[in-house]
């Protein structure tokens, strides 16, 4: 049986200066093409950074209105209504019962593109963005593309685990769920996993779960409690608070596994 391709994953992104220039292997983050979702939920200390690295800016419905009143929040010493301008959403997307009217139009005026989807009411408001994106990717090629999702954490839970089901409805694109406090990504079974750990930003503690099937055995290196062809599931063993040893965590598993990891306050 061939061995697994290698799939490569960093949080450079998260990185205040621009992320340095990536290794020449062909598994690196040559040439990714950022997209951020932003949703209803307050939004993360590190949003104007990300805001502007990326090449795509979507609003999940109620996401705008946290757009148009948080940027100017974060960045407190400026004219709120030149932030406003400059934090323009390219699109926003959903069924629209969330968006304050006023910030709807705001922004429609700006040259917005406004998607109401609510004929769609069997996705949520994150699966309709992050199809939008995939259909309208920001770079020439799409398999470099990685979604950054702001709000995906806090607040309801049965939201939450809507936007970890994304992560496996759509396992074949990069998206990351970040909020203030964590940093949460698939790693697909299909391939071995190479976690670049930022330690300026991310870490030390984060955990591994399989979500939706048990693991009948993973493998990982670059932790404090490594796994050995372990199993784990619900109702038995699961790696939490765990702790980041190396600077590189290798992952293999027989099964889709969610990987989690704090991110330092001062991001």
């Amino acid at each position: 049986m061939p061995p697994l391709p290698t799939m490569v994953h960093s949080s450079s992104f998260l990185l205040p200066s621009p992320p340095p220039a990536p290794p020449a292997d062909a598994d690196a983050e040559n040439g990714v093409s950022y997209a951020v979702v932003v949703l209803n939920q307050r939004l993360p200390r590190f949003a104007p950074l990300l805001w502007t690295r990326a090449d795509l800016r979507v609003c999940a419905d109620g996401g705008a209105n946290r757009v148009f009143d948080g940027m100017p929040e974060l960045l407190p010493g400026e004219d709120p209504d030149e932030v406003r301008t400059r934090y323009k959403p390219d699109a926003i997307e959903g069924d629209m019962d969330s968006v304050r009217p006023e910030v709807k139009e705001y922004y429609s005026s700006l040259g917005t593109q406004i998607i109401d989807d609510s004929h769609d009411q069997d996705t949520t408001d994150l699966n309709k963005c992050i199809s939008f994106i995939t259909k309208n990717p920001p770079g020439p090629d799409s398999s470099n593309l990685c979604i950054l999702v702001l709000g995906a954490l806090g607040g309801r839970f049965d939201h939450e685990m809507g936007n970890i089901n994304v992560l496996y409805r759509f396992s074949n694109t990069r998206i990351i769920l970040l909020s203030d406090d964590s940093s949460i990504f698939l790693l697909p079974r299909t391939h071995n996993h190479e976690i670049r750990i930022e330690r300026s930003v991310e870490g030390p503690h984060c955990g591994l779960i399989p979500v939706g099937a048990p693991s009948s055995s993973s493998t990982t290196t670059g932790l404090r409690w490594n796994l050995d062809n372990t199993s784990m599931n619900f109702g038995g063993l699961l790696s939490t608070s765990n702790i980041v040893e190396e600077e590189t965590v290798t992952v293999t598993s027989d099964s889709d596994l969610i990987w989690t990891i704090s991110l330092r306050k001062h991001t």
